[in-house]
């Protein structure tokens, strides 16, 4: 007999919990245990779950290690998919091994690469992979000079952290004074140039940001699986221009996502992602973790998760190539069960999985007793990445 395969997410987005499904309905029809720890007693992804806990705040990422190593080694955790402190975890890739545990994670040099985006449009750029016009500014004078020169060249300015995740802290510059036109109707990224550089000169400390422009539509979002071995298994594009979504295979994003994967070894699942600069892709954000809408290849005939488990498991998935693409859609919002506020905060390493029924059973009873709430809805603002912002 197979055994099951025990499966860990640690402290992760909610739209993870279809990850989770994914895991279930893996046309092997392997038996899978899953794991979930969150920091949220009302993040979905801990109902979602067949042993859940509530991770201990306030550890340092050294401390973390050596939690979730041990969580590992006493619950026989097969493959640990990690999001919170994953450079952290990715060092300590061979002491997981040895505990009998796969991470599904990049190595640690290229997740932190990534950590940092100056840093990696550097070493995109030499790969010959195209990235837009950026710089990096820490002082409203420096703003300034950006925005000047962004705006001389035609293009409209914006800015982000220079870390971070997700549209988390993305605003597009204006020079249109402040007054109630900004102040009507939902909020809005656009913010005036004269107030953002107030707040700088204000601050007690400087700001880290990258100024760019404004990137066109469509953005595509290439879903990459790459094997320890650096071959790149699968790449498919999502696409979104506007409420509108698709898949796409043009080479034209295709191709340097496989780069990028192939040349900095960014193992298991990656997202890759690309805007326009005019007529020309060109690289705006690398994920080295599953996106949030990865899920929705399963509309490409595709189950990207569990080829990734399989390929951690150390068996060979294959070529995943799309049998057909979807057809374009919209993403919308729906329920997902939530624990009952009366369950007990157990920890993690006491909580049992739950043997005595089936994962789907157990699943479908507690969704009837506790769907009450929504989970934060999938589609951010169209100037926001299609796989932000993360709720955790």
């Amino acid at each position: 007999m197979v055994s099951r395969v025990r499966v860990w997410l640690n402290r992760t987005y909610a739209e993870n919990v279809f990850f989770m499904d994914q895991l279930r309905r893996n046309p092997c029809g392997r038996a899978v245990e899953i794991h979930a720890t969150h920091g949220d007693p009302d993040s979905p992804i801990l109902a979602a779950a067949d042993v859940a806990a509530m991770e201990p705040e306030g550890l340092s990422p050294a401390a973390y290690v050596e939690y979730a190593l041990d969580q590992c080694a006493r619950h026989s955790i097969d493959v640990f998919v990690p999001v919170l402190h994953q450079t952290a975890l990715a060092e300590h890739r061979e002491e997981f091994a040895a505990a009998g545990t796969a991470l599904l994670a990049p190595p640690a040099e290229a997740v932190h690469t990534f950590q940092d985006k100056v840093v990696a449009y550097e070493a995109v750029e030499k790969l010959g992979v195209p990235v837009p016009p950026w710089s990096r500014v820490r002082t409203a004078e420096e703003l300034i000079a950006a925005v000047d020169e962004l705006e001389a060249a035609g293009h409209k300015a914006c800015f982000k952290p220079a870390s971070g995740a997700g549209g988390v802290g993305f605003r597009i510059i204006t020079r249109t004074p402040f007054s109630l036109l900004h102040l009507s109707g939902f909020p809005s990224p656009y913010m005036p140039l004269d107030l953002v550089v107030q707040a700088l000169r204000q601050a007690d400390e400087p700001v880290d940001w990258l100024v760019m422009p404004l990137l066109g539509e469509p953005e595509v979002s290439v879903d990459c699986l790459t094997g320890p071995d650096g071959r790149v298994r699968m790449a498919v594009g999502r696409t979104k221009n506007g409420r509108r979504r698709g898949f796409t295979l043009d080479p034209s994003f295709i191709e340097p996502a496989r780069v990028l994967a192939e040349g900095f070894g960014l193992h298991y699942l990656t997202n890759i992602q690309f805007r326009m600069l005019g007529d020309e892709p060109v690289l705006m954000d690398v994920n080295t973790r599953p996106a949030g809408g990865l899920h929705q290849l399963s509309q490409c005939g595709i189950n990207a998760p569990w080829a990734a488990v399989r390929l951690a498991l150390g068996e060979e998935p294959g070529d995943v190539v799309p049998p057909f693409l979807g057809s374009d859609y919209a993403v919308v919002s729906g329920p997902r069960a939530v624990r009952p506020v009366s369950a007990p905060e157990t920890p993690f390493e006491a909580q049992p999985a739950q043997e005595a029924q089936p994962a789907q059973e157990a699943h479908a009873a507690q969704a009837t007793r506790t769907a009450q709430t929504t989970h934060q809805a999938h589609a951010a603002q169209a100037s926001q990445s299609s796989d932000s912002p993360l709720t955790v």
